[in-house]
């Protein structure tokens, strides 16, 4: 089967005929006006000869003349990957043998270094991409342009975007052209002209007039609702004013919207993640255990948020608060401390915005709330007067949960009531919150407190090499780990680590006393708090990673135990100069920021403990789910156990009840799908924080339904970007902000640790597998925990996002290493190998001429 006419093809086979021509087929199969036209399938494609009689046939059918041809590959207008302008087309084609030649070229482009490389971008293999052609009859356009049914930048679902220009349009879609640029409002609420070269073509508003503006806004809402999401469509009007469909695929950009809240007006989400240094998604079932946990957590202090599921990142409602009128300016301190300055802009931006005008507070504080009030008061003040005694009872309880022994149930169905209960159970929450909400209060109440006596740089300074930090003692374990590996240097940075991982967990490695440090700290892992994630007590390739990097320190003064006593020195030195400095110049505020000094050295590390001591619970709902799951694989639910982490608990809980009496595939295929949309349509996200009500729900198959949800998990781990607030209809409210002066040399974020240096970047994604020299600064997207053992070889530290007090700037003060974070598409913009100075002082990431000497330096 080597062409096709585009009326003849199932959109469904992607496979034969490539994503564009399944495209076509689906809109001419929902009655859109489409050019005629043909598809050279894959099947020729993998022949490598062009099927010349049937090509030139189809041809003649169109009545030949001047034809378009375009590429058609497998890979092409994904869900998650529109491949673009990545492969070939030929426009105004003309005659068989340039027809043929087209075709052939098309063949050609899917092996284009520009092709290559975005596929290995998109994490699409090689040896699965095909290529099919589409040849369609030209359409004499006297206009033509691109359709965005949201608005791609600002990912506002109530605008449509137009770009237009006269002629067939290639020039818009090449970016050749200064097009006229439409952004459209919501149907019924006019529309509004973007630009000021708008009248330049003679006409009322640019080439478009207000019908056509009209007839495309209604066609793109039209394909949305059919297509079930926003489309990026190609079109052309012809002489005759008829109006022609080229193209209609999914944005790839956008990402996911929230889910529709029953409350009026627009909501405002600020993501919880970067928090804790954690931005690639969770897994469903980590989604709905973290839900649940800071629901949990929230409702301690007497604060109901509403947590939601957008794009596998956990966001929480923050309208009422920006709403109530006792409450929304205190929101901009909360943000700067625990979300960091990107949330903080945020906030601070809304706060004017008269969609978020300020109401009358309906609600009061009830008697719980008063009464967590006095707790937290007697737990904070108890903190304060007694820190030592604090952290005894806080270490003795983290050592407690560790050792506590754990009896697990023998059926799925009492394993989940396990798992189903509070991750707090075991716990004494009052030994840990209040000594760690206390190291938090402190520290922040520094900078007030020295104001006019102190620069920022100067506090930071005191929280470095700071002591009581789970964390910091995770990484300097690890180093001793390390001294102790010096006699099996060799095999240690020469043998890849999943093998090391594979043998130690076999016992085939020698001693190196990795047993007692996994008996410590295994239950970490990078993005710990998603439950499906592997412990490095399960997997421990990370761990062999980084002691690949340790190993490459032999410089004695950058050992992390020397840095780490040096940042610990400038910080009591420092705490010295400012009491005597505060006291010299106020007295009486002096000495209570005397205080508060030392109180921050005694208890502002104990900030990581509190997560730690959860991980314990975390743990051993990890235990009980892979239970449950190789369960369910036994019964032939399930391929493998971990496929459990790809259900939510109520799923789950369903799944238990059905036990083995659910139909598979090897008894004869399950049951009949019963679709959860309107009209027939297949499951779409629906359901509490925006998860897919899965197929287990209506009897379906629960392999298919995992299968389904990895794939979006892989897609979604793929995602370059997170927004740190989204408005209700899409839109990221950073799209809203003023730009920054463009500088070509010098990035601007927040300082988050003092210092100096230059070095060169190396730019990390993934920790698992990152190799860091001594002295390279590491520059990524955010980190938590399980990224700070690279802090230990690096340099300095450059980061998207994140917060002065989050996990990533608090160890690297306490190494005495500059971090500079909320920088801006620095993944992006700085590539490994360049040349970089970052101050932590002044907030700035400078790349360095080529020129610019290749040796680092650091000045603390």
């Amino acid at each position: 089967m080597d062409v096709l006419a585009l009326t003849a093809i199932d959109p469904g086979r992607r496979d034969l005929v490539g994503g564009k021509a399944a495209g076509l087929a689906a809109l001419i199969r929902l009655g859109e006006r489409v050019p005629d036209g043909f598809c050279v399938t894959t099947e020729a494609h993998e022949r490598g000869e062009v099927p010349r009689e049937d090509v030139l046939a189809a041809y003649g059918r169109l009545g030949g003349g001047p034809v378009a041809v375009r590429s058609s590959a497998t890979a092409e207008d994904l869900p998650d990957a529109s491949f673009a302008g990545q492969q070939d087309t030929y426009l105004g084609v003309t005659g068989a043998e340039e027809l043929l030649a087209a075709v052939r070229a098309c063949w050609d482009s899917l092996h284009t270094e520009r092709a290559i490389a975005y596929r290995e971008a998109a994490g699409v293999p090689h040896d699965t991409a095909r290529m099919a052609v589409v040849v369609q009859r030209m359409v004499d356009a006297e206009v033509a342009g691109v359709l965005f049914t949201a608005n791609p930048l600002t990912g506002s679902r109530n605008e449509a975007v137009i770009d237009a220009a006269p002629g067939p349009g290639t020039a818009v879609v090449d970016g050749t052209t200064a097009a006229d640029h439409y952004v459209l409002d919501r149907p019924g609420r006019g529309y509004v002209l973007d630009g000021t070269d708008w009248r330049r073509h003679g006409h009322e508003h640019g080439c478009l007039t207000r019908a056509r503006l009209a007839e495309l806004r209604e066609a793109g809402e039209r394909l949305q609702r059919r297509l079930g999401a926003p489309q990026d469509v190609e079109w052309a009007y012809d002489h005759d004013g008829t109006l022609w469909l080229l193209q209609s695929r999914p944005i790839t950009t956008l990402f996911p919207a929230p889910p529709e809240s029953a409350q009026p007006g627009p909501r405002l989400y600020v993501e919880f993640g970067h928090v804790q240094g954690m931005l690639q998604p969770a897994t469903p079932m980590g989604m709905s255990a973290l839900r649940s946990m800071v629901a949990g957590l929230l409702a301690s202090f007497g604060l109901t948020v509403e947590i939601v599921g957008i794009g596998g990142r956990l966001y929480g409602d923050l309208t009422d608060a920006m709403r109530d009128p006792s409450t929304r300016r205190r929101l901009v301190k909360m943000m700067a401390v625990d979300f960091g300055p990107r949330a903080q802009a945020v906030v601070e931006h809304l706060l004017d915005d008269p969609r978020f005008t300020p109401e009358r507070a309906t609600r009061r504080r009830g008697r719980p709330a008063r009464a967590i009030g006095l707790k937290a008061v007697a737990g904070i003040l108890g903190a304060l007067a007694r820190p030592a005694v604090a952290r005894a009872r806080l270490f003795g309880e983290i050592e407690r949960l560790r050792r506590q022994p754990v009896a697990d149930p023998s059926t799925a169905a009492e394993l989940l009531d396990l798992v189903e209960e509070a991750g707090w159970s075991n716990a004494r929450p009052d030994a840990i919150v209040w000594p760690v909400v206390s190291g938090l209060l402190v520290s922040a109440a520094l900078p007030p407190l020295l104001k006019g006596i102190a620069s920022d740089d100067e506090v930071r300074t005191v929280l470095g090499g700071m002591p009581y930090n789970v964390t910091i003692e995770m990484d300097l374990a690890l180093w001793q780990v390390a001294q102790r590996a010096t006699p099996y240097r060799e095999l240690l940075l020469h043998t890849p680590p999943d093998e090391l991982a594979a043998a130690y967990l076999a016992g085939e490695l020698p001693d190196i006393g990795l047993d007692a440090f996994l008996d410590t700290y295994g239950t970490r892992a990078a993005a710990e708090v998603d439950v499906g994630v592997p412990r490095w007590s399960e997997n421990p390739a990370p761990v062999f990673t980084t002691l690949a990097n340790y190993l490459r320190v032999t410089d004695p003064e950058q050992a992390p135990d020397q840095r780490f006593q040096r940042a610990a020195a400038r910080a009591e030195a420092m705490l010295a100069e400012l009491a005597h400095r505060a006291r010299r110049k106020r007295p009486v505020r002096g000495r209570l920021a005397a205080f508060f000094l030392r109180r921050t050295r005694e208890l502002a590390g104990l900030r990581e403990a509190g997560k730690f001591a959860g991980l314990y619970a975390l743990r051993d709902r990890r235990r009980r789910l892979l239970l449950i799951g190789a369960e369910l694989q036994e019964n032939g639910l399930l391929d493998r156990a971990d496929d459990v982490m790809f259900l939510t608990l109520p799923e789950l809980r369903t799944a238990i009840g059905r036990g083995a009496d659910l139909p598979t595939p090897a008894d004869g295929g399950g049951e009949p799908r019963t679709p959860c949309g309107d009209g027939g349509e297949p499951c779409t996200p629906c359901g509490d924080g925006g998860e897919l009500r899965s197929q287990v729900e209506h009897g379906g198959d629960l392999r298919e339904t995992v299968a389904r949800r990895r794939a979006e998990y892989a897609r979604e781990l793929r995602r370059r970007t997170v927004p740190v607030a989204l408005l209700s209809d899409g839109t990221d409210v950073e799209t809203l902000l003023p730009a920054r002066a463009p500088d070509g040399h010098t990035l601007t974020g927040t300082g988050a640790a003092s210092g100096r240096v230059t070095g060169r970047a190396r730019v990390v994604r993934d920790p698992a597998s990152a190799s860091i020299e001594p002295g390279e600064i590491l520059v990524a997207p955010t980190t938590d925990p399980g990224w700070t053992p690279l802090f230990l070889t690096a340099g300095g530290l450059v980061t998207e996002t994140g917060a002065v007090m989050a996990h990533g700037p608090t160890v690297a003060r306490e190494y005495g290493i500059p971090a500079v974070i909320c920088v801006p598409a620095a993944t992006e913009r700085i590539r490994t190998g360049q040349l970089i100075t970052i101050d932590g002082a002044a907030g700035t990431v400078t790349i360095e001429q080529p020129s610019a000497t290749a040796d680092a330096t650091m000045t603390p």
